[in-house]
């Protein structure tokens, strides 16, 4: 059973006349690694609040064709009925944190689907493990740094234990350092635990290194659907679409046109390999 079936999925808020994913279909499976790329505005946020049940559920509006998780029908399923499927993490940490303590905060999920409380305290102790956070327990969340927060915002996903963790643009509000802190923590899920994850970044020079596949996104379309060596190597049509492509992507693609380099590369290793 797939993790994530989309099928002729369109949407339009209730407050406006266009809509903003239009006729989107696409699988995910089991273990992939998926990054959704495209212009600010072009449906990509919106998108993922229908794959985990926001939309319909908290966000109205005019929907129609299918997503499933696990072959549950996210319009007939509650949010709360798929978080066991399926996490969120937003771009701004402290809009999902509330609690007095790191602990507190980690718990709520669990505590709400009476979850006993030894496997909660077992669960809060591995999520902080695998985020590097184990000394910040018993902190009051809001006195953490940015990058802090939001690792703390990924183990509270992770003490539901979902299946598919997605994340929308989780590294926006970091420095350099924070945005690689975050990045290894998703890796380390995807390499280690096996989770499907699903992100949305405009780091295009990190998701080249680390993703499986790179789906994007115009106009609430998608209109690529590829590894990220073929994508991020249309180096050209990204630029008039709206998308950055990575660093070394535009380099070398400029001194493959002068034919000056063998053909267009994405990442350092790639370069490597290009000239070795």
């Amino acid at each position: 059973m797939l993790p994530i079936k989309v099928r002729d999925l369109s949407f339009k808020y209730n407050s406006s006349e266009r809509y903003i994913v239009h006729d989107i279909s696409f699988d995910i499976d089991k273990g992939e690694f998926v990054s959704i790329v495209g212009p600010s505005g072009c449906g990509k946020s919106t998108l993922c609040y229908a794959l985990n049940g926001i939309i319909p559920h908290t966000i109205t509006g005019n929907i129609t064709g299918s997503v499933e998780v696990f072959g549950k029908d996210t319009q007939k399923h509650e949010s709360h009925q798929l978080a066991e499927d399926i996490g969120i993490v937003l771009q701004n940490p402290e809009t999902q944190l509330f609690a007095m303590t790191v602990e507190e905060e980690l718990a709520f999920g669990p505590e709400n689907l009476g979850i006993d409380p030894d496997e909660i305290r077992k669960r809060i102790d591995w999520a902080l493990s695998v985020v590097r956070m184990d000394k910040h327990k018993n902190t009051f969340p809001f006195n953490l740094s940015g990058g802090q927060k939001q690792r703390v915002a990924i183990a509270a996903s992770l003490t539901m234990f979902p299946k598919i963790l997605i994340l929308d643009e989780p590294t926006s509000q970091l420095d350099p350092r924070g945005k690689r802190d975050v990045f290894e923590v998703i890796r380390k899920l995807h390499d280690e635990e096996d989770m499907t994850i699903v992100l949305i970044e405009h780091e295009t020079d990190i998701i080249a290194e680390y993703v499986d596949r790179v789906l994007v996104m115009q106009n609430g379309r998608m209109i690529m659907d590829g590894v990220p060596r073929e994508v991020f190597s249309k180096v050209d049509f990204l630029h008039k679409i709206g998308v950055r492509p990575p660093e070394v992507a535009e380099i070398t693609s400029m001194l493959y046109k002068k034919q000056l380099f063998p053909r267009v590369c994405t990442t350092l290793s790639d370069v490597k390999e290009a000239i070795l």
